[in-house]
């Protein structure tokens, strides 16, 4: 099984390049206000230019209008889209028809929103913490009978952890951010690089 690596919150070019010099298959762009991680849809387009095709490039949306979140995927150049917060069915979709959707989830609903997009296409869930980018693990034991094959994990993963999460529940991709910070926004190279390590060994 191998395991695709995202490094989310990336906010600057030096960052990007970074990452995806570690290896990663995936960086994450944060367009939510709220976040003290967002960044603007030209830097985001910029680092995107700065690591070429194969790293794909997601940008991340909190509960922002569809017209938002098309105008600013868009300028920013992303390859997909990760939405976070309670969406309708009809919006997931909506978003789906023009970029691949990661539909961010928490414990306490996995089950009813695995049901509902299980096949559907161009839709993936990702399960992450009920204050995603706080840095605390999910109880992965307690999510091994409903983790849903093929979807990506996320919660509190970093280097030392995130070799015993893909093996408690075999997610098809890791997502990491804030165990992987010199400081809120600001990524650490060895960090990365030790992640992405650990993921590979297995």
């Amino acid at each position: 099984m191998t395991v695709r690596v995202k490094v989310c919150g990336t906010t600057s070019v030096r960052d990007a390049v970074l990452s995806a010099e570690a290896g990663v298959d995936a960086l994450g762009f944060i367009f939510a206000p709220v976040s003290r991680r967002l960044v603007t849809p030209q830097v985001a387009r910029e680092a995107g230019l700065n690591v070429g095709p194969v790293v794909a490039r997601i940008g991340v949306f909190l509960g922002q209008g569809l017209d938002e979140v098309l105008r600013t995927a868009e300028a920013a150049r992303v390859s997909a889209v990760q939405l976070h917060g309670p969406l309708s069915s009809l919006y997931v979709r909506q978003v789906a028809a023009y970029y691949p959707v990661l539909r961010v989830v928490r414990p306490a609903d996995l089950a009813a929103e695995a049901d509902m997009w299980r096949d559907e296409p161009g839709v993936t869930l990702m399960l992450d913490a009920p204050e995603p980018g706080g840095g605390v693990p999910l109880d992965w034991a307690a999510l091994r009978d409903v983790f849903p094959r093929g979807a990506w994990l996320a919660g509190g993963l970093g280097p030392a952890n995130v070799a015993a999460a893909i093996q408690a529940l075999r997610p098809a991709a890791v997502d990491a951010v804030s165990r992987l910070e010199a400081r809120a926004g600001v990524k650490d190279g060895q960090l990365v690089s030790d992640f992405v390590r650990a993921v590979r060994s297995l």
